[in-house]
Protein backbone atom coordinates (compact mmCIF):
# COMPACT_ATOMS: atom_id res chain seq x y z
CA UNK A 1 0.00 0.00 0.00
CA UNK A 2 1.32 3.43 -0.93
CA UNK A 3 2.37 5.63 1.93
CA UNK A 4 0.59 8.97 2.18
CA UNK A 5 2.87 11.99 2.07
CA UNK A 6 2.93 14.29 5.05
CA UNK A 7 3.56 17.98 5.17
CA UNK A 8 6.78 18.89 6.89
CA UNK A 9 6.47 18.10 10.58
CA UNK A 10 4.85 20.93 12.47
CA UNK A 11 4.24 20.95 16.17
CA UNK A 12 0.65 21.91 16.76
CA UNK A 13 0.58 25.27 18.47
CA UNK A 14 -2.35 26.36 20.60
CA UNK A 15 -3.43 28.69 17.78
CA UNK A 16 -3.23 25.97 15.14
CA UNK A 17 -5.13 23.55 17.37
CA UNK A 18 -7.82 26.19 18.05
CA UNK A 19 -8.37 26.79 14.32
CA UNK A 20 -8.41 23.04 13.56
CA UNK A 21 -11.04 22.52 16.27
CA UNK A 22 -13.00 25.57 15.08
CA UNK A 23 -13.07 24.22 11.52
CA UNK A 24 -14.24 20.84 12.82
CA UNK A 25 -17.09 22.53 14.71
CA UNK A 26 -18.05 24.60 11.64
CA UNK A 27 -18.22 21.50 9.45
CA UNK A 28 -19.99 19.43 12.10
CA UNK A 29 -22.73 22.06 12.48
CA UNK A 30 -22.98 22.53 8.70
CA UNK A 31 -23.23 18.77 8.19
CA UNK A 32 -26.02 18.45 10.72
CA UNK A 33 -27.85 21.37 9.05
CA UNK A 34 -27.50 19.73 5.63
CA UNK A 35 -29.17 16.61 6.97
CA UNK A 36 -31.79 18.14 9.28
CA UNK A 37 -32.76 21.23 7.25
CA UNK A 38 -31.88 20.67 3.59
CA UNK A 39 -34.36 23.21 2.14
CA UNK A 40 -32.00 26.16 1.92
CA UNK A 41 -29.24 24.01 0.46
CA UNK A 42 -31.62 22.51 -2.10
CA UNK A 43 -32.70 26.01 -3.12
CA UNK A 44 -29.16 27.04 -4.06
CA UNK A 45 -28.16 23.74 -5.68
CA UNK A 46 -27.64 24.29 -9.43
CA UNK A 47 -30.16 22.60 -11.74
CA UNK A 48 -27.45 20.47 -13.36
CA UNK A 49 -26.75 18.58 -10.10
CA UNK A 50 -28.40 15.14 -10.36
CA UNK A 51 -30.41 13.76 -7.43
CA UNK A 52 -30.12 16.98 -5.40
CA UNK A 53 -31.80 15.60 -2.24
CA UNK A 54 -29.35 12.71 -2.07
CA UNK A 55 -26.42 14.97 -2.90
CA UNK A 56 -27.34 17.39 -0.10
CA UNK A 57 -27.69 14.49 2.35
CA UNK A 58 -24.32 13.06 1.30
CA UNK A 59 -22.64 16.44 1.57
CA UNK A 60 -23.88 16.57 5.16
CA UNK A 61 -22.43 13.14 5.80
CA UNK A 62 -19.14 14.22 4.19
CA UNK A 63 -18.94 17.33 6.37
CA UNK A 64 -19.58 15.31 9.53
CA UNK A 65 -17.03 12.67 8.52
CA UNK A 66 -14.44 15.35 7.75
CA UNK A 67 -15.08 17.09 11.07
CA UNK A 68 -14.65 13.82 12.96
CA UNK A 69 -11.48 13.09 10.96
CA UNK A 70 -9.98 16.40 12.08
CA UNK A 71 -10.68 15.48 15.72
CA UNK A 72 -9.12 11.99 15.73
CA UNK A 73 -5.51 12.00 16.95
CA UNK A 74 -3.07 10.84 14.25
CA UNK A 75 -1.53 8.39 16.72
CA UNK A 76 -4.90 6.64 16.96
CA UNK A 77 -5.51 6.45 13.20
CA UNK A 78 -2.48 7.48 11.13
CA UNK A 79 -3.16 9.89 8.25
CA UNK A 80 -6.80 10.46 9.26
CA UNK A 81 -6.37 14.22 9.61
CA UNK A 82 -4.49 14.32 6.32
CA UNK A 83 -7.35 12.50 4.56
CA UNK A 84 -9.96 14.68 6.32
CA UNK A 85 -8.12 17.83 5.25
CA UNK A 86 -8.01 16.74 1.61
CA UNK A 87 -11.65 15.62 1.74
CA UNK A 88 -12.89 18.88 3.24
CA UNK A 89 -10.83 20.94 0.79
CA UNK A 90 -12.29 19.00 -2.14
CA UNK A 91 -15.76 19.37 -0.63
CA UNK A 92 -15.35 23.16 -0.33
CA UNK A 93 -14.18 23.28 -3.94
CA UNK A 94 -17.10 21.18 -5.19
CA UNK A 95 -19.84 23.20 -3.45
CA UNK A 96 -18.52 26.50 -4.81
CA UNK A 97 -20.95 26.38 -7.77
CA UNK A 98 -23.88 26.35 -5.31
CA UNK A 99 -22.53 29.49 -3.64
CA UNK A 100 -22.07 31.15 -7.03
CA UNK A 101 -25.60 30.10 -8.04
CA UNK A 102 -26.97 31.56 -4.80
CA UNK A 103 -25.24 34.89 -5.43
CA UNK A 104 -25.70 35.30 -9.18
CA UNK A 105 -29.36 34.25 -9.19
CA UNK A 106 -30.18 36.04 -5.91
CA UNK A 107 -31.97 32.95 -4.61
CA UNK A 108 -34.21 33.52 -1.60
CA UNK A 109 -33.83 31.23 1.39
CA UNK A 110 -36.66 31.32 3.87
CA UNK A 111 -38.30 34.08 1.82
CA UNK A 112 -35.28 36.40 2.18
CA UNK A 113 -32.60 37.25 -0.33
CA UNK A 114 -29.09 38.19 0.71
CA UNK A 115 -27.26 41.27 -0.50
CA UNK A 116 -23.81 41.40 -2.02
CA UNK A 117 -22.59 42.47 1.42
CA UNK A 118 -23.10 38.77 2.25
CA UNK A 119 -22.39 37.14 -1.13
CA UNK A 120 -19.18 39.04 -1.92
CA UNK A 121 -17.28 38.08 1.24
CA UNK A 122 -18.80 34.57 1.15
CA UNK A 123 -17.51 33.95 -2.37
CA UNK A 124 -14.12 35.47 -1.58
CA UNK A 125 -13.82 33.35 1.58
CA UNK A 126 -14.33 30.00 -0.20
CA UNK A 127 -10.63 29.67 -1.17
CA UNK A 128 -9.79 30.39 2.48
CA UNK A 129 -11.98 27.44 3.52
CA UNK A 130 -10.07 25.24 1.07
CA UNK A 131 -6.71 26.45 2.43
CA UNK A 132 -7.95 26.15 6.03
CA UNK A 133 -8.92 22.50 5.50
CA UNK A 134 -5.49 21.75 4.03
CA UNK A 135 -3.73 23.48 6.94
CA UNK A 136 -5.98 21.75 9.52
CA UNK A 137 -5.22 18.37 7.95
CA UNK A 138 -1.48 19.14 7.93
CA UNK A 139 -1.51 18.65 4.16
CA UNK A 140 0.26 21.96 3.62
CA UNK A 141 2.03 24.44 5.87
CA UNK A 142 1.98 27.42 3.52
CA UNK A 143 2.60 30.20 4.35
CA UNK A 144 3.96 28.95 7.65
CA UNK A 145 7.46 27.59 7.74
CA UNK A 146 9.17 25.35 10.22
CA UNK A 147 11.63 27.37 12.24
CA UNK A 148 15.15 26.90 11.09
CA UNK A 149 17.82 26.03 13.62
CA UNK A 150 20.41 27.86 11.51
CA UNK A 151 21.70 31.18 12.93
Amino acid sequence: MAKLPEASPVSETITRRFFRLLLAVVYLVAGILHIRSPGGFLAITPDWVPFPEQVIFLTGVAEIAGAIGLLIPPKLIPHIRYAAGIGLALYAFCVYPANINHAVNNIAIGGETASWAYHGPRLLFQPVFIWWALIAGNVINWPFRAKSSAP
